[in-house]
C-alpha cells in the first residue's frame, strides 16, 4: 500500500527510451504494472500523443522530477506535473552528481519538506542511508525509495547487504529499489528480500524484445514475493545432510 492506495502489482514501469509508442503500450499491459513514471521533459516532447497513450493504459501516473540539479528546480518541476496530469503524487529526484546519478540527500530532504507541506505524496529517490532516510520520513514521506545501482547501470542489488539492514531498519514503510535493476533475477532478489516494489525502465526499454521483457519483470516480481511471503531458509554456515542417519541401514 502507498499512501492508502492498494495495488495487486509490485512493479512499477518507466516509459522513456523506448523503440516506439506501440511497443511502449505493449509493454505496459504484458508487464502487469499500475504504476508508470513519467517525467515533463519526455512528455514535452512526445505531446498531447503520449499523453494520451498513457492515459490509455489506465495505469497511475506517477510523474518524476528527473534532470532535477536543485530543490527548487524539483519544486517547480513537481508543481507542473500535478497541474498536468491531476495527481499529488510525485517520484521526486534530485540529483547531485553528474556521473553516478546520486541524488543529494540535502536538497532532496529539502525539496520533500515542501512538497509534503503542500500536499503531495512524495516517492523520493534515495541511497539506502539510514539517518537520509529518517530524515525524509520526518519531512513527511510515506515511502522511501533507495536505489539498488546507479540509474540505468544494470548492475542490480550493488550493496544488498546494506539494502537489507535499511528493509530491517524501516520495517513499517513501503519501500521501493528503484534504478539499476537489470535483470528479472535481480528484480526477484529484491522482492524476496522483503521489499514493497521494484521500479525500473532502462532494462525494459532498451531489451531486444521489450514486451518480452516487460512480461519476465512481472513475472519475477510476483515469485520473488511469493517466496518472501512463503519464508525463505535462512543460509547455514556447514552442510546439513537432508536425509537424517537414524533408520539407515548397518553395514557390517
Amino acid at each position: 500500500m502507498f499512501y492508502g492506495v492498494d495495488l495487486s502489482s509490485r512493479l512499477m514501469l518507466g516509459t522513456a527510451q523506448y523503440p516506439s509508442p506501440a511497443i511502449l503500450a505493449q509493454a505496459i499491459a504484458a508487464s502487469g504494472t499500475e504504476v508508470i513514471t513519467v517525467s515533463l521533459r519526455r512528455e514535452g516532447t512526445g505531446g498531447a500523443s503520449f499523453r494520451d497513450l498513457i492515459r490509455a493504459s489506465g495505469c497511475r501516473i506517477l510523474p518524476n522530477t528527473a534532470g532535477c540539479h536543485s530543490a527548487k528546480e524539483a519544486i517547480t518541476t513537481a508543481h507542473m506535473a500535478r497541474e498536468l496530469f491531476g495527481t499529488n503524487w510525485i517520484k521526486l529526484e534530485v540529483i547531485g552528481h553528474a556521473d553516478t546519478l546520486q541524488p543529494d540527500p540535502f536538497a532532496l530532504v529539502e525539496a520533500t519538506r515542501v512538497l509534503c507541506a503542500d500536499g503531495f505524496k512524495v516517492f523520493p529517490y534515495t541511497t539506502e542511508d539510514l539517518i537520509v532516510g529518517e530524515k525524509l520520513l520526518e519531512a513527511g514521506c510515506e515511502v522511501l525509495m533507495p536505489w539498488g545501482a546507479p540509474i540505468g547501470s544494470g548492475q542490480g542489488l550493488r550493496n544488498a547487504a546494506a539494502l537489507a539492514t535499511m528493509r530491517a531498519h524501516f520495517s513499517g514503510v513501503p519501500l521501493v529499489v528503484d534504478a539499476g535493476i537489470g535483470a528479472p533475477s535481480q528484480a526477484a532478489q529484491a522482492m524476496e528480500m522483503g521489499f514493497d516494489a521494484v521500479l525500473l525502465n532502462t532494462a525494459v526499454a532498451k531489451a531486444v524484445d521489450p514486451v518480452a521483457m516487460a512480461h519476465s519483470f512481472g513475472a519475477a516480481v510476483q515469485t520473488g514475493r511469493m517466496a518472501y511471503d512463503a519464508g525463505l531458509m535462512p543460509p547455514r554456515d556447514m552442510a546439513s545432510a537432508s536425509t537424517p542417519i537414524f533408520g539407515m541401514a548397518e553395514l557390517a
